[in-house]
């Protein structure tokens, strides 16, 4: 009976243990969970920008041929965003293990606040956007969420959060060849 109740006990912790290691923010389907983009149709076509994947590698795109931009829900299918992903190059960059886990912790909480009313700013200058994405296992779908937007447009998530994660997602761009601000 003793030796019952500790296996069950060792069954429980390790599960316990393995759910805390995972956080239960990232699922093992998910393959992105950050994106800076750069869009401007004014003067042609721009759409370049860097995705941080699940496993923290930094990915850039620079005006691909095809993009898949989320659907009028702010949704992507699992295969829109792996083909998104093959027009991606590796910049041979990546975030730390904790450092992902850290931001990653936060996109529960930024899909659960609201955005500012948008602003029209400008005109022709393009829209800087910052998003996290939250995955459905259920439908294996991808729901983009706005942690800030600026340029012609200006709006951002009202979460605690958000000036953490641009100024973190800022130092990924600074030295990486896509438009930034």
């Amino acid at each position: 009976m003793r030796l019952l109740i500790l296996l069950s006990f060792l069954v429980f912790t390790s599960a316990a243990l393995e759910s805390c290691r995972k956080g239960n923010v990232i699922s093992s389907e998910q393959k992105m969970l950050f994106q800076y983009s750069y869009v401007n149709y004014a003067w042609g076509s721009n759409n370049q920008g860097l995705i941080i994947d699940t496993e923290g590698n930094l990915l850039l795109y620079n005006n691909p041929e095809k993009w898949n931009f989320p659907d009028n829900s702010s949704t992507l299918t699992q295969a829109q965003v792996k083909e998104n992903l093959s027009y991606c190059v590796s910049t041979g960059r990546k975030v730390t293990g904790a450092e992902l886990q850290k931001y990653a912790g936060y996109i529960p909480n930024l899909a659960a606040s609201k955005v500012t009313a948008k602003k029209a700013v400008a005109a022709d200058m393009g829209t800087f956007n910052y998003y996290c994405f939250t995955y459905s296992e259920g439908s294996s779908s991808y729901r983009e969420v706005t942690i800030r937007t600026a340029g012609d447009f200006e709006f951002e998530n009202l979460n605690f959060y958000t000036k953490k994660i641009i100024d973190w997602m800022n130092q990924m761009i600074q030295d990486l060849p896509v438009a930034h601000r």
